[in-house]
């Protein structure tokens, strides 16, 4: 077959492919596709990542390749189109659907491709070298370990540890499992792509895939979108593509951070050298960062964090907020006792001023109110003592909210964890916008109101709280502090998620760089060395 032959072929079977697509993707439900993280890689990102791929390329060798979720294809699509049928040898993939599976070995059936219908985690990896792929390409599945049975998470961590020596998280994602599974299938010296989310640059479970990337390969490029340029139109998720060799990193090793545009023309560069990677916790920020074009990764300096100043926690979790979180004209109907009930600030999108005050009864002055419903008592004594609330309980357990996960956990199932109202708090969530380039708000809260997950409570340490004590006022000072710290010293400790939605964990708060704020602000010394430091923590 010629070339231009082989072309049109090609181009006719991707029509093909992208109907038939479209077709499998409306039979299931985005669900079933959530569930199983079946999200469908577009005709030119597949395209752009082959071409760039294509430059990595240094093997004399003809192709071996190899997508272990292969979906309807369209990578190999594209490898077709990029790579003449004389430089491919052979095309292997697996594909775990049969939905998608059993047609799209009808469309590729007159091509070089032995897809097989199967579980790539639980196939086995070639023994010898040349069975093995040069050349890997993968958008693996994007399932949460939420989806994971205790059973397989076990045995994906097993057999990721038996082909790496590296011993992943069980909070890990499927495609954490996929990538470290695969190294078995690369030939030495091969070349692999990965199209993944970029939240493992940040998220502690990520520490095990990081380590991969740079002790037991040879990483060439990380580019990462914009959270803002969405990659998949089904799935609100921050995107990157990496590339690397299965040969160990050398001395010199530089890799290349790209962000945004597209991964041919990215808005952003920026060389590393892989010891510097490797000290760093994350890596989002390293391609978003202007303030400094050229930063000191390796810099270990001691600087004020939040940390210093404050103890920083998860608002509380109901298990079922809907349920236990009541407005005044709930109780009211129900006939709810006082005694169980808290005051909690709304939801962050319902709290339309940064500063919360109080009556004199210090609860919150809101045009409407919520309460935290909270009980210790066991049911037998709420049944006989509380039957307004046994009632209210019943109707929970009618529906099933003693059975979710934290409550069936707790004892008795409607007991809430214990929070003291916080001074200070922090929405947990945000994106940024041209009015508001900080997607974080910082709230000075006046009254006895706790808060829910919706946002992080901050809580002053020793040392703040003398500062307080002898001045009251400082109190609006730090409030004032805390909303100057730069929108990027937030957004660079965070993990980014799909469009644009950024997200602060406790300990990412509590390690925000503050620099001198409070010490120029509030009068008080406070040098950060290291020295200083423990002098500090002795005072305490």
């Amino acid at each position: 077959m010629s070339v231009n032959a082989q072309l049109a072929e090609i181009h006719h079977i991707e029509t093909e492919r992208l109907k038939l697509q479209a077709q499998l993707n409306t039979e299931k439900s985005q669900e079933e596709r959530n569930k199983l993280g079946q999200f469908a890689t577009s005709p030119k990102l597949a395209m752009d990542i082959m071409e760039v791929s294509k430059g990595l390329f240094e093997f004399s060798e003809r192709i071996r390749f190899l997508d272990p979720a292969f979906g309807t294809g369209a990578f190999y699509s594209a490898l077709l189109k990029c790579f003449s049928h004389l430089q491919v040898n052979w095309a292997h993939g697996y594909e775990i659907d049969p939905h998608y599976g059993h047609k799209t070995v009808k469309l590729w059936n007159d091509m070089k491709l032995d897809l097989k219908i199967a579980d790539f985690t639980k196939s086995n990896p070639p023994s010898s070298g040349k069975d093995k792929a040069n050349f890997l390409i993968c958008n693996p599945p994007y399932s949460r370990h939420h989806h994971l049975s205790s059973d397989e998470k076990i045995r994906l961590q097993t057999l990721a540890n038996r082909m790496t020596g590296i011993k992943a998280s069980q909070l890990s994602g499927l495609y954490c499992y996929f990538m470290l599974i695969s190294h078995s299938w690369l030939a030495d010296d091969g070349l692999a792509c990965w199209l993944v989310p970029s939240e493992f640059m940040d998220v502690n479970y990520g520490q095990h895939l990081k380590e991969y990337l740079t002790t037991r390969v040879s990483l060439l490029r990380v580019h990462r979108f914009s959270p803002k340029e969405l990659q998949f139109g089904d799935a609100l998720v921050s995107t990157s593509v990496i590339w690397f060799r299965k040969t160990k990193p050398s001395t010199n090793c530089k890799v290349e951070f790209t962000y945004g545009g597209t991964i041919k023309e990215p808005r952003k560069r920026h060389i590393l050298s892989i010891d510097s990677l490797r000290n760093m916790r994350k890596w989002n920020h390293l391609s978003d960062i202007v303030r400094d074009s050229n930063p000191d990764p390796t810099d270990k300096s001691v600087s004020a964090k939040l940390s210093d100043f404050f103890h920083v926690r998860r608002g509380l979790v109901t298990g079922a907020n809907k349920f236990f979180l009541l407005s005044a004209a709930q109780i009211s109907e129900y006939n709810l006792p006082s005694e169980f009930l808290t005051p909690v600030l709304p939801s962050p999108r319902y709290l339309f001023s940064n500063e919360i005050q109080a009556d004199d009864a210090e609860n919150p002055i809101l045009k409407q109110p919520l309460f935290l419903l909270n009980c210790s008592l066991p049911e037998h004594i709420v049944q006989f003592d509380y039957p307004s609330l046994w009632e209210y309980l019943q109707s929970g357990i009618q529906i099933g909210i003693h059975e979710r996960y934290l409550c069936r956990h707790r004892s008795p199932w409607y007991l809430q964890e214990r929070r003291d109202p916080a001074l200070f708090l922090c929405t947990y969530m945000g994106r940024q916008s041209v009015k508001r380039a900080n997607p974080f708000r910082f709230i000075l809260n006046h009254s006895k109101a706790v808060a829910a997950n919706g946002y992080l409570m901050l809580y002053p340490t020793p040392f703040l709280e003398r500062v307080f004590q002898r001045n009251p006022k400082s109190i609006r000072t730090v409030w004032e502090i805390l909303n100057a710290i730069e929108s990027q010293d937030l957004v660079s400790e965070a993990r980014v998620y799909g469009d644009g939605l950024y997200k602060l964990e406790p300990k990412e708060l509590a390690n925000v760089s503050v620099g001198n704020l409070f010490s120029t602000r509030l009068g008080v010394e406070v040098d950060f060395t290291a020295q200083q430091m423990e002098l500090l923590k002795r005072k305490e």
